[in-house]
């Protein structure tokens, strides 16, 4: 596994990292267990948040043993100091850490996250006295908004952006990354899968592989998926004409109005299981409709739910009509469930 400097810190990185959110749905043990193998075969860098259950407390167990050859990175979605004081607190404790090598402001994206975080007694006023303290080593910002993405960029306040890229989410190519590299920051590419959307691994990894000095961090729940994601590593990339048609499939399969799966839309108050009825169609084109029906029987029916409520909406950093969506995937669902019927 080849080493790279994250930006202008002295952070120097596997080139893939491990994003710990699907280490949530594992037992302690077995999430202990996937985490090391992902040290042993060379990752060194480790991502969670404080709103990630208790993928810190796994994350602490696993590798407290190692704590001198990781890099460790958590988030708050605080926005006021007294909040972010009482995050970091937490998240040193689970980690079982006297320090974060790098913590990162979490979903900054509209502008009252912005206001609130630079505010007098904000989260970025705490943070820098963490700094000072020795509590974070680095300070980092992420982001699903573009625009908000590049402004934070040139602050200059931030020694790291962490945002989504994939082949279909391709938008910071364009703007992000040249003043990421304009700046000397590094770039932590979340969703290197379109947050579950592409299922074709390679293909995903050789269109990440173009971009010099990027570090994704696909999520993990099991030891195959971290060998076969490594295995890209151990020859040169080369984006054939198969892996652009493949992509070019992809990107007329999904449109734009697909879900990324980042559930910030959860919980909803009337119980539907936004997500997986939100990938309705993905689950259809990848399985057959005969098995997404069975597949995804009770999250359709928690679409009955919905009351429109447009709390979902409001939390959405995609500002995707939730509640429109869900209902025209649960009217396919039925369409489905009746034909299988016939």
């Amino acid at each position: 596994m080849n080493v790279i400097k994250l930006g202008q810190t002295d952070l120097a990185v596997s080139e893939v990292g491990f994003g710990a959110i699907p280490i949530i749905r594992l037992e302690k043990k077995e999430a202990v267990r996937v985490l090391r193998h992902a040290f042993h075969r060379g990752i060194t860098f480790f991502d969670t948040a404080n709103a990630y259950r208790d993928s810190e407390e796994k994350i602490g167990i696993a590798l407290s043993g190692v704590r001198d050859r990781v890099v460790l990175a958590t988030k708050t979605l605080q926005r006021d100091g007294k909040g972010l004081r009482e995050h970091l607190e937490r998240s040193l404790r689970m980690l079982r850490t006297d320090h974060l090598d790098l913590y990162q402001l979490h979903q900054i994206a509209q502008e009252k996250d912005w206001e609130g975080v630079t505010a007098p007694g904000g989260a970025l006023e705490e943070a820098h006295k963490a700094l000072d303290a020795g509590k974070i080593r680095y300070l980092g910002v992420t982001s699903h908004n573009l625009s908000m993405a590049v402004r934070m960029v040139r602050t200059g306040l931030f020694s790291t952006v962490q945002f989504p890229f994939n082949f279909i989410e391709d938008a910071a190519r364009d703007d992000l990354l040249p003043a990421v590299r304009e700046m000397g920051m590094g770039f932590i590419v979340m969703k290197p899968f379109g947050g579950g959307a592409i299922d074709n691994a390679e293909v995903a990894f050789r269109f990440l592989r173009q971009h010099a000095g990027i570090l994704p961090i696909p999520g993990f729940d099991a030891t195959p998926q971290i060998d076969e994601v490594l295995s890209f590593y151990t020859s040169p990339n080369e984006v054939t004409d198969q892996d652009r048609s493949a992509i070019q499939r992809y990107r007329r399969e999904l449109g734009t109005r697909f879900c990324r799966r980042c559930e910030y839309c959860q919980p909803c108050p009337q119980g539907v299981m936004i997500t997986p009825a939100m990938a309705y169609p993905i689950v259809v084109n990848r399985m057959s409709a005969a098995v997404a029906v069975k597949f995804s029987k009770i999250p359709m029916e928690s679409v009955t739910n919905c009351t429109a409520c447009g709390t979902c909406i409001k939390k959405c950093p995609y500002d995707l009509p939730i509640p429109e969506l869900i209902r025209s995937n649960y009217d396919l669902f039925i369409k489905h469930s009746k034909e299988l019927e016939e």
